[in-house]
Parts: structure tokens; C-alpha cells; sequence
């Protein structure tokens, strides 16, 4: 049995690019254009019309703008990802879409296999994020203030797991940590932010898949973000980035 086609709602105000971004998806296998917007205020609305998987959204559109349409739609159908397609990259654009809840930010200059590959990352839960888009946090950000000396862990993070290799020392971090996040969880937090799915974090750190979705969950409810998308921008917002163990 064949995999359902990811349904997908486009959002822009231009005519002529949403039109285009809706006949180059229909070129896409496994892709469904349900509806298209042209602004953020229709797109709530088709969205509760068709739930769709996905919603590709422009930022800059009249009535309602595509920072505050993401925020509402994944407030009221958090079953919904959202990728934002746009012209800007900068932070003044970026972040605020990050918080707001989007799991995907790509300018309009990618491809279709990039677009394709981040409607894919998102329904699967990763974020979908265009290296264009990495490397200009990372330029942005890099300029933080260098680390002190490193923090050391509790006792019980530095203890390894039946069966596994002593797991590294947390990376350093830039200063006392926000939200009351332990070493290992900014290290986690880093590794997020890098684009290292569970697996790949435990493999890093020599631990297991189970420690790492414990530390996901734990930072997750000290910093009040809701996905890897929000937990990226929080990252990259407070200098944590870097931590890649």
C-alpha cells in the first residue's frame, strides 16, 4: 500500500509566485496541493477547512501577516507544520517565524528537491531548515561572547549507562544557563540546533535514544518551546548553538 500524499496548503500574496509554487508542487511525487491563500488570514481558514499536513507560508501578506498565521494555526491545529518560503533571511524575519511555531524556514530561491525535502522533514518532526538559512545564523551568531571554562556536570550525567562508553563532558557554555538548563541539556540543546536527529545526539554522546528523549523533554518544559524548530531558535537566540560536544 502506497503512502498517502502529504497534503499541503499554499499561502503568498503575489498571484503569479503562488500560482507557480502550486504547479511546481503538483510536479513533486507524493505532494497534494489542497488550497492556496493569499494571505494569512485565508490561509487559518483553509487550514481548518482541510487540515492539511503542511502549510508553505510567505511572510510578508496583507490582513494578517505570516508570523501571526503560523502562531494561530499551530496554537488551534498544532497537527499542521508550517515551513515558511520567503524572500528575507534575516534575523528580524527569521526568528520571530521560529517562535512562533514554524518547523521549516527556506527562501524562495530553493529548489524543488530542497522544497520537497523539507515538507518531508517536517511531517517526520525534524525541521526543515535551508542550509542558506544555517549558515547565516551561524555568521549572525558566531560573534557571541567567547565561553569561560566548563561547567562541570552532576554526578549522575557524568555516570555512564549499562553498556555504553563514559559519555563526554558537556561542551562548555557561554556563561550561566537560562532557564535553570543543565550543561548536559544546552549540550542536547546544541546538537539540536546542529540538525542531529535523537539517534545521531545518543551516538554522539554515548547514550542511549531513551536519555536523549529525556533530556529533549526536560528542556523542552524548562524553556516552554514546543518543537526542534522553536528549540533551534531558542538556541541561536541564546548563544548555544555552538555546543556540539
Amino acid at each position: 500500500m502506497s503512502e498517502q500524499p502529504v497534503r499541503v496548503v499554499v499561502a503568498d500574496d503575489q498571484q503569479v509566485v503562488r500560482e507557480g509554487i502550486v504547479m511546481l508542487l503538483g510536479l513533486l511525487p507524493g505532494i497534494e496541493v489542497v488550497a492556496a491563500a493569499a494571505d494569512g488570514e485565508e490561509a487559518v481558514a483553509l487550514v481548518a477547512e482541510h487540515a492539511p499536513e503542511v502549510v508553505l507560508m510567505d511572510l510578508r501578506m496583507p490582513r494578517c501577516d505570516g508570523v501571526e498565521a503560523t502562531r494561530r494555526i499551530r496554537a488551534e491545529h498544532p497537527g499542521t507544520a508550517v515551513i515558511v518560503l520567503t524572500t528575507y533571511a534575516d534575523d528580524d524575519s527569521l526568528f520571530p517565524a521560529l517562535q512562533a511555531g514554524a518547523r521549516g524556514y527556506l527562501t524562495k530561491d530553493a529548489g524543488s528537491e530542497e522544497i520537497a525535502r523539507a515538507i518531508r522533514d517536517v511531517r517526520s518532526g525534524a525541521a526543515g531548515l535551508s542550509p542558506q538559512v544555517q549558515a547565516r545564523l551561524l555568521e549572525r551568531l558566531s560573534a557571541a561572547q567567547p565561553p569561560p571554562a566548563p561547567e562541570s556536570a552532576p554526578a549522575s550525567e557524568q555516570a555512564p549507562e549499562p553498556g555504553l562508553a563514559p559519555a563526554p563532558a558537556p561542551a562548555s557554555a557561554p556563561g550561566p544557563l537560562p532557564d535553570g538548563l543543565t550543561a548536559r541539556e544546552a549540550e542536547v540543546l546544541g546538537l539540536i540546533a546542529a540538525g542531529l536527529s535523537n539517534q545521531e545526539i545518543a551516538a554522539r554522546l554515548f547514550v542511549s535514544v531513551a536519555t536523549v528523549k529525556t533530556h529533549i523533554n526536560n528542556l523542552f518544559a524548562k524553556t516552554g518551546v514546543r518543537d526542534r524548530a522553536q528549540a533551534v531558535g531558542y538556541a541561536y537566540k541564546h548563544g548555544l548553538h555552538h555546543l556540539m560536544g
